[in-house]
Protein backbone atom coordinates (compact mmCIF):
# COMPACT_ATOMS: atom_id res chain seq x y z
CA UNK A 1 0.00 0.00 0.00
CA UNK A 2 1.23 3.30 -0.73
CA UNK A 3 1.44 6.54 1.57
CA UNK A 4 -0.11 9.84 0.79
CA UNK A 5 3.40 10.98 0.65
CA UNK A 6 4.65 8.42 -1.56
CA UNK A 7 1.14 8.97 -3.75
CA UNK A 8 1.82 12.18 -4.18
CA UNK A 9 5.59 11.86 -5.37
CA UNK A 10 4.33 9.37 -8.03
CA UNK A 11 1.84 11.93 -9.15
CA UNK A 12 4.03 14.60 -9.18
CA UNK A 13 6.27 13.13 -10.94
CA UNK A 14 3.93 11.60 -13.76
CA UNK A 15 2.01 14.90 -14.42
CA UNK A 16 5.71 16.76 -14.72
CA UNK A 17 6.03 13.80 -17.36
CA UNK A 18 2.86 14.05 -19.22
CA UNK A 19 3.18 17.61 -19.39
CA UNK A 20 6.88 18.23 -20.25
CA UNK A 21 6.49 19.56 -24.14
CA UNK A 22 7.40 17.15 -26.85
CA UNK A 23 10.77 18.98 -27.71
CA UNK A 24 12.39 18.77 -24.40
CA UNK A 25 11.70 15.28 -24.10
CA UNK A 26 12.15 13.59 -27.55
CA UNK A 27 15.30 12.01 -27.05
CA UNK A 28 14.85 9.65 -29.90
CA UNK A 29 17.28 10.87 -32.34
CA UNK A 30 20.25 11.44 -29.27
CA UNK A 31 22.69 8.39 -29.26
CA UNK A 32 23.13 7.45 -25.64
CA UNK A 33 26.55 8.30 -24.65
CA UNK A 34 28.50 5.34 -23.16
CA UNK A 35 29.24 5.46 -19.24
CA UNK A 36 32.73 3.92 -18.12
CA UNK A 37 32.07 1.85 -14.82
CA UNK A 38 34.99 -0.71 -14.68
CA UNK A 39 35.73 1.23 -11.52
CA UNK A 40 32.87 -0.03 -10.13
CA UNK A 41 31.76 -3.66 -8.51
CA UNK A 42 29.74 -5.75 -10.33
CA UNK A 43 26.21 -6.14 -9.75
CA UNK A 44 25.11 -9.43 -11.85
CA UNK A 45 22.79 -9.25 -14.59
CA UNK A 46 19.12 -9.34 -12.86
CA UNK A 47 18.48 -5.85 -12.48
CA UNK A 48 18.08 -4.68 -8.59
CA UNK A 49 15.47 -2.89 -7.10
CA UNK A 50 17.89 -0.99 -5.26
CA UNK A 51 20.89 1.48 -5.45
CA UNK A 52 23.87 -1.06 -4.39
CA UNK A 53 26.31 1.86 -4.50
CA UNK A 54 24.95 3.50 -1.28
CA UNK A 55 27.90 4.10 0.97
CA UNK A 56 25.98 2.18 3.77
CA UNK A 57 26.11 -0.96 1.49
CA UNK A 58 29.06 -0.49 -0.51
CA UNK A 59 31.32 2.01 1.68
CA UNK A 60 32.15 4.88 0.87
CA UNK A 61 34.80 4.55 -1.95
CA UNK A 62 32.83 2.52 -3.72
CA UNK A 63 30.12 5.39 -3.46
CA UNK A 64 32.18 8.30 -3.98
CA UNK A 65 33.55 6.46 -7.71
CA UNK A 66 29.84 6.50 -8.40
CA UNK A 67 28.90 9.38 -7.72
CA UNK A 68 31.79 10.50 -10.34
CA UNK A 69 30.87 8.09 -12.70
CA UNK A 70 27.18 9.10 -12.61
CA UNK A 71 28.15 12.92 -12.63
CA UNK A 72 29.63 12.19 -15.55
CA UNK A 73 26.49 9.90 -17.14
CA UNK A 74 24.12 11.75 -15.80
CA UNK A 75 25.32 15.37 -17.42
CA UNK A 76 25.83 13.27 -20.70
CA UNK A 77 22.61 11.79 -21.07
CA UNK A 78 20.30 13.13 -18.82
CA UNK A 79 20.78 16.94 -18.34
CA UNK A 80 19.16 17.63 -21.40
CA UNK A 81 15.85 17.37 -20.22
CA UNK A 82 16.66 16.88 -16.55
CA UNK A 83 19.12 20.15 -15.85
CA UNK A 84 22.45 20.29 -15.23
CA UNK A 85 23.50 18.82 -12.24
CA UNK A 86 20.06 17.19 -11.96
CA UNK A 87 18.14 20.99 -10.73
CA UNK A 88 15.45 20.53 -13.59
CA UNK A 89 13.72 24.11 -15.17
CA UNK A 90 10.44 22.56 -14.22
CA UNK A 91 8.90 21.26 -16.99
CA UNK A 92 10.81 18.02 -16.57
CA UNK A 93 10.28 15.53 -13.21
CA UNK A 94 13.60 17.04 -10.50
CA UNK A 95 14.64 13.92 -9.78
CA UNK A 96 16.71 15.21 -7.28
CA UNK A 97 13.28 14.72 -4.88
CA UNK A 98 12.56 10.66 -5.68
CA UNK A 99 13.77 9.52 -2.64
CA UNK A 100 16.85 7.86 -1.78
CA UNK A 101 15.46 4.10 -0.46
CA UNK A 102 13.93 0.85 -2.40
CA UNK A 103 10.29 3.23 -3.04
CA UNK A 104 12.67 5.42 -5.57
CA UNK A 105 14.69 2.75 -6.91
CA UNK A 106 12.00 0.81 -8.36
CA UNK A 107 10.45 4.01 -9.87
CA UNK A 108 13.72 4.99 -11.42
CA UNK A 109 15.13 1.77 -12.37
CA UNK A 110 11.50 0.93 -14.58
CA UNK A 111 11.69 4.50 -15.81
CA UNK A 112 15.87 3.92 -16.62
CA UNK A 113 15.08 0.47 -18.38
CA UNK A 114 12.41 0.79 -20.64
CA UNK A 115 11.98 4.40 -21.06
CA UNK A 116 8.44 6.45 -21.18
CA UNK A 117 6.21 6.90 -24.26
CA UNK A 118 2.83 9.14 -25.22
CA UNK A 119 0.99 8.94 -27.74
CA UNK A 120 4.09 7.15 -29.56
CA UNK A 121 6.36 9.57 -29.13
CA UNK A 122 9.44 8.89 -27.11
CA UNK A 123 9.81 11.40 -24.46
CA UNK A 124 12.24 9.12 -22.44
CA UNK A 125 14.25 6.46 -24.18
CA UNK A 126 14.90 3.31 -22.94
CA UNK A 127 18.74 3.31 -21.66
CA UNK A 128 19.09 0.13 -19.84
CA UNK A 129 20.10 -2.31 -22.94
CA UNK A 130 22.09 0.46 -24.01
CA UNK A 131 23.86 1.99 -20.96
CA UNK A 132 23.52 -1.13 -18.39
CA UNK A 133 23.08 -1.87 -14.77
CA UNK A 134 26.41 -0.42 -13.58
CA UNK A 135 25.86 3.03 -15.23
CA UNK A 136 22.05 3.18 -14.05
CA UNK A 137 23.17 2.96 -10.24
CA UNK A 138 25.80 5.00 -10.64
CA UNK A 139 23.44 7.88 -12.05
CA UNK A 140 20.74 7.17 -9.45
CA UNK A 141 23.57 7.91 -6.75
CA UNK A 142 24.56 11.13 -8.42
CA UNK A 143 20.90 12.11 -8.84
CA UNK A 144 20.24 11.29 -4.81
CA UNK A 145 22.99 12.56 -3.25
CA UNK A 146 22.47 16.17 -4.48
CA UNK A 147 21.61 18.63 -1.94
CA UNK A 148 18.21 19.90 -1.81
CA UNK A 149 17.66 23.91 -2.83
CA UNK A 150 19.44 26.35 -0.11
CA UNK A 151 21.44 23.41 1.03
CA UNK A 152 25.12 26.11 1.82
CA UNK A 153 22.81 29.52 2.71
CA UNK A 154 23.88 28.59 6.48
CA UNK A 155 27.14 28.27 5.79
CA UNK A 156 27.44 30.46 2.70
CA UNK A 157 29.42 33.74 4.70
CA UNK A 158 32.06 31.31 5.74
CA UNK A 159 32.25 29.55 2.62
CA UNK A 160 33.02 32.48 1.12
CA UNK A 161 35.32 33.54 2.88
CA UNK A 162 37.50 30.70 3.15
CA UNK A 163 37.37 30.58 -0.61
CA UNK A 164 39.00 33.79 -1.08
CA UNK A 165 41.90 32.27 1.59
CA UNK A 166 42.21 29.41 -0.54
CA UNK A 167 42.27 32.02 -3.99
CA UNK A 168 44.84 33.87 -1.80
CA UNK A 169 46.95 31.04 -1.07
CA UNK A 170 46.61 31.85 2.78
CA UNK A 171 45.88 29.30 5.68
CA UNK A 172 46.78 26.06 6.88
CA UNK A 173 45.33 23.54 4.06
CA UNK A 174 45.13 20.51 7.06
CA UNK A 175 42.90 23.43 9.02
CA UNK A 176 40.58 24.46 6.44
CA UNK A 177 40.40 20.89 4.95
CA UNK A 178 38.76 19.56 8.28
CA UNK A 179 36.47 22.75 8.28
CA UNK A 180 35.47 22.12 4.64
CA UNK A 181 34.53 18.44 5.91
CA UNK A 182 32.62 19.28 8.77
CA UNK A 183 30.82 21.53 6.64
CA UNK A 184 30.30 19.24 4.36
CA UNK A 185 28.80 16.73 7.06
CA UNK A 186 25.78 19.50 7.42
CA UNK A 187 24.95 19.87 3.82
CA UNK A 188 21.49 18.17 3.27
CA UNK A 189 20.22 16.30 0.26
CA UNK A 190 16.94 16.79 -1.51
CA UNK A 191 16.44 12.75 -1.54
CA UNK A 192 16.98 12.26 2.44
CA UNK A 193 19.86 10.51 1.44
CA UNK A 194 22.74 10.56 4.17
CA UNK A 195 25.47 11.52 2.46
CA UNK A 196 25.65 14.84 -0.01
CA UNK A 197 27.80 15.68 -3.06
CA UNK A 198 28.19 19.31 -2.78
CA UNK A 199 30.93 21.99 -3.89
CA UNK A 200 32.07 21.82 -0.25
CA UNK A 201 32.48 18.25 -0.12
CA UNK A 202 34.85 18.59 -3.65
CA UNK A 203 36.65 21.55 -2.35
CA UNK A 204 37.69 19.36 0.69
CA UNK A 205 38.42 16.70 -1.49
CA UNK A 206 40.44 18.78 -3.86
CA UNK A 207 42.35 20.72 -0.99
CA UNK A 208 45.77 19.51 0.79
CA UNK A 209 48.05 20.99 2.57
CA UNK A 210 50.03 21.70 -0.75
CA UNK A 211 49.49 25.57 -1.61
CA UNK A 212 48.99 23.97 -5.14
CA UNK A 213 45.71 22.66 -4.48
CA UNK A 214 44.35 25.80 -2.98
CA UNK A 215 43.42 27.45 -6.20
CA UNK A 216 42.05 24.60 -7.27
CA UNK A 217 39.51 24.23 -4.02
CA UNK A 218 39.27 27.65 -4.33
CA UNK A 219 37.77 27.31 -7.82
CA UNK A 220 34.98 24.78 -7.11
CA UNK A 221 33.92 26.85 -4.26
CA UNK A 222 33.23 29.83 -6.73
CA UNK A 223 31.02 27.51 -9.09
CA UNK A 224 29.32 25.73 -6.39
CA UNK A 225 28.66 29.20 -4.46
CA UNK A 226 27.39 30.84 -7.95
CA UNK A 227 25.27 28.13 -8.54
CA UNK A 228 23.43 28.27 -5.41
CA UNK A 229 22.62 31.52 -5.02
Amino acid sequence: MLDARHRRLIAALTLAGLMAPAQLFAHGDVAPQAVNTDALPEVGEEWLTENPYRAAAAGEEVWAAAVQIGDSGFNQNCARCHGLGAVSGGLAPDLRFLEAEEYGDEWYVERFRHGYTQDGTTKMPAFGDVLGQKAAWAIRTYIETRPEDGALDAHADRLHAIRDQLAAGEGDGAALKAELEGIAAEVKTASGAPLADSAVSRAALALSADPASFKHAAEVLTIGLSAAQ
